[in-house]
């Protein structure tokens, strides 16, 4: 269990590497600037799915679904002959997201185990086919994203998201924003539920809580949070293709939650700046660099169990344990 020491010392490790992010566009090169910038929309994704995996013990392999789905919504609803507004644009993107996680969720979580891996794997293959075989939305192609979203109030602009490092600094803020919003929402009684059901589902149902219910709302927003990820990442890239959809980015998502250390939220970010930039490293190295990468993950799970998060807080723990020798008794 977390002491006060190990909980303080965590929220100045999480403000320390906040201040980091913030500096590092003023003296980061320009190509891993746009790297840390990708990895901080990856790490909103692994978030979401650690919501499902680490707190309600819903194991997803479909999960990019949400992700692709949101991100096509929005190349969707753009113009090509302008941008359109963040205010439209992203509560839209969001309640398609929503939606589509209702309907998935509400079918998925009648079932349990590898039936309900198979069932969100199956759906998520379903929207990837759709979108793969379509013409009138790019077919494998996908679709080009000209504009990002402008954020005005009138004809007021707010800010400028193409100008500068404003379009870092707002995903930057949508990743603070959105843990913000889980850990709060895991302190809730809400949060305490799911806990609940991941440990032991039947002994939650006997204490009166309605578990299929707590599980749906869960799903819809880890869904909506992953949609939100899509969302930046079609705006960052400009392009949203089939493959943003496929099981392989649902497969490299679950891997970077594995990584960083299920149930710690922070975690599932960590782990995927850690196997974003081995794998920008890797890949100089050799061409072989998926050997590799598979090498330090096999060695992460068996010798650090809880993930790079595990690791973290076991150094923590060692550094405030310590007591200055006047203290002693």
């Amino acid at each position: 269990m977390e002491t006060p020491e190990t909980s303080k010392f965590r929220l100045v490790a999480l403000g320390v590497g906040v201040l980091v992010l913030a500096i590092y566009p003023w003296f980061g090169e320009s190509y891993y600037v746009g790297l840390v910038l990708r990895l901080m929309i990856l790490g909103i994704f692994a978030m979401s799915l650690d919501l499902l995996i680490g707190y309600t013990g819903l194991v997803s392999l479909g999960h990019a679904a949400f992700f692709g789905l949101s991100g096509y919504l929005l190349a969707i609803i753009t113009p090509d002959t302008g941008p359109i507004s963040i205010w439209y644009a992203l509560p839209l993107c969001l309640a398609g997201t929503g939606i589509f996680a209702l309907v998935v969720g509400w079918l998925s979580i009648r079932t349990s185990g590898i039936y309900f891996i198979m069932i969100t794997l199956a759906f998520a293959q379903m929207l990837f086919y759709f979108f793969n075989e379509s013409i009138r939305f790019g077919g494998s192609d996908g679709m080009f994203l000209f504009y990002r979203p402008t954020i005005n109030i009138g004809s007021r602009q707010l800010l400028d998201l193409e100008a500068g490092h404003n379009f870092y600094y707002f995903v930057l803020g949508a990743l603070v924003a959105a843990y913000a919003l889980l850990a709060t929402l895991l302190r809730a009684p809400f949060g305490q539920v799911i806990q609940g059901i991941r440990a032991n589902e039947a002994r939650t149902r006997a204490l009166g809580y309605a578990t299929r219910r707590y599980k749906l709302v869960s799903f819809v927003i880890a869904g909506m949070v992953a949609g939100l990820a899509g969302f930046l990442e079609a705006s960052h890239t400009g392009i949203i293709s089939p493959g943003h959809l496929s099981w392989h980015e649902s497969g490299t998502i679950l891997m970077t939650v594995i990584l960083g250390g299920m149930g710690t939220l922070y975690g599932p970010v960590l782990g995927a700046f850690t196997f974003g930039l081995l794998q920008d490293n890797f890949q100089d190295l050799t061409e072989h660099w998926i050997l590799m990468m598979g090498f330090f993950v096999v060695a992460v799970v068996v010798f650090l169990p809880h993930g790079l998060a595990g690791l973290i807080a076991r150094i923590g723990a060692r550094l405030t344990s310590r007591r200055p020798a006047g203290d002693q008794p």
